[in-house]
This record gives C-alpha cells, sequence and structure tokens, in this order.
C-alpha cells in the first residue's frame, strides 16, 4: 500500500521531457542575460524575493505587506526598465534559421567592394557608417533615409560618403550585393559606454548590432581606423582583409575578428 502511495513520485517520459524543456529554456534565459545590467537586476529581484520569504516567516508584516505591493506593480516597472533586453529578444526571434531561406547573404564580389572602399575612406579621414543586413530585415531603418536600388561598388560607397554630400551623414545599408539605402539613422546604444572617444557613427553601430544580426562597419573620422559592430560587441582596428573575410563568411565573421581588439557593449 505505501509503495502505491508514492508511485506519483516516479516521473512518467512526459514529466523528463517538460523538465528537460524548462530546464533548457531557464539556461537560454541566463545565458542570455550573462554579463548584462538584466542579469544585475535580477540577481536583485532574488534577493528581495527571499527577505520577503523570511518576513513572512518571522512574521514582520509591515514589510512583507511593502514587499507585496513591491511584487504586484514590479511587472510593470520591469518592462521600462528591460526595455533594451526586450527589443533585443524580441529582435533576435527573427534570427532563426528556419527563416534562414529568406535571408540575403553577402557575395564576395561585394565584400572585397566594401572592403575596400572602406579601405579607401580610412586612408583619406573620411568617416563612414556602412551596414552589411543579415536575417533580420532592416527595412525600418531604410525609411529614414534615401531608398536606393544600386549594386555595390568601393566608388559609389566612397562617393556618398564624400564631405558635404547630402547623404554623408548618414549610414549605407547592404542588402546582399545591392545598397538599398543611404543617409538612414541608426538607434544609439542602450548601454553605458566605457570609451569616451567613441562617437556617435560608433554608439549607433553598436545600436544597430545589439538589435539585430547586422555587420556594421565604422570608418572613424578622427582616426582614420576601421572598425566592426557585430552582436553587441565593437571589435576596433581591424584590417580590410578581416573586413573582407567577416563579410563573405558570415557565419564565421566573429572567429575573423578575434585579433581585433574587442571593446564590448558593457552591461
Amino acid at each position: 500500500m505505501p509503495l502505491e502511495q508514492l508511485r506519483f513520485l516516479v516521473p512518467s517520459l512526459r514529466d523528463v521531457l517538460e523538465i528537460l524543456v524548462v530546464a533548457y529554456i531557464i539556461y537560454r534565459a541566463l545565458l542570455f542575460l550573462a554579463g548584462t545590467r538584466a542579469l544585475q537586476i535580477l540577481i536583485g529581484l532574488v534577493i528581495l524575493g527571499i527577505v520577503y520569504f523570511i518576513a513572512l516567516v518571522l512574521k514582520f508584516n509591515m514589510i512583507a505587506t511593502l514587499l507585496g505591493v513591491m511584487f504586484t506593480y514590479g511587472a510593470f516597472a520591469a518592462i521600462v526598465v528591460f526595455q533594451p533586453e526586450l527589443r533585443h529578444a524580441l529582435a533576435r526571434l527573427g534570427r532563426s534559421r528556419a527563416l534562414s531561406f529568406f535571408a540575403y547573404s553577402t557575395t564576395k564580389s561585394a565584400a572585397e567592394e566594401l572592403a575596400e572602399a572602406a579601405e579607401r575612406l580610412a586612408r583619406s579621414g573620411t568617416g563612414a557608417i556602412i551596414v552589411v543586413e543579415g536575417e533580420v530585415l532592416l527595412d525600418d531603418y531604410v525609411e529614414t533615409g534615401t531608398r536606393m536600388s544600386a549594386i555595390v561598388s568601393s566608388d559609389l560607397v566612397s562617393t556618398i560618403f564624400t564631405p558635404y554630400s547630402p547623404l554623408h551623414d548618414g549610414a549605407v545599408i547592404v542588402r546582399g550585393d545591392e545598397i538599398i539605402g543611404a543617409g538612414c539613422v541608426l538607434p544609439l546604444t542602450q548601454f553605458p559606454v566605457t570609451d569616451k572617444s567613441l562617437g556617435t557613427r560608433h554608439r549607433a553601430a553598436l545600436g544597430l548590432s545589439e538589435e539585430s544580426d547586422a555587420i556594421v562597419l565604422v570608418v572613424s573620422e578622427e582616426t582614420s581606423r576601421i572598425s566592426i559592430a557585430l552582436g553587441g560587441l565593437l571589435h576596433q582596428g581591424v584590417t580590410p582583409d578581416q573586413v573582407r573575410e567577416a563579410l563573405a563568411h558570415r557565419g564565421r565573421a566573429a572567429l575573423a575578428l578575434t585579433r581585433a581588439a574587442v571593446e564590448p557593449s558593457p552591461a
């Protein structure tokens, strides 16, 4: 009879599968939050939860009531506090490999042209920001500038960023081997950047790389250095060869940049 009563403790195959799914979701959530300010806030919330439980056990009614009210309205506050992380997470949903059929890949010829353009702009000390679209479509940002439909060429890219030209002050957006927008406005990073030498172009490159899987090239007007923003990280001082390899082999883009100096988007 006792064994019959304890039978519910033996998990079924469905229970084991459900536990594994939940464990994987928690693991991916923690992996996503690692290194961000959201993880620090989450730890703070866990500590408050422990304090709330202790207050209930010890019957500290005032503390328990105050924490209870805080948790009641905490969901609304979390939406505001975690807005950058939520926006980042929603953008990452569009990066599913199941949607890769619809993605536009950068051709080797376009990679060559963009690398040559970046090198030419760096030699002349001309500031520029070039976005190479990945699986996450950037049509909303194209709308902020001037729509184009032109095959990528180093001459055209260099001309667009010529000082005092109508489109030099925004970003060029590339889809596959075609320039689809110029003079586009990009979102600035939502995270504090410790390196005060980084200007608006670098902050915009970081901002877009946090929200999408785009590869963003930046040429500094002050230092003439080439940087690449990818996945919320800014790789500074990259060479034209690294640019070429990162664009031509998008899947190994991060590996191509391992020899570059890395400036993470701080938590």
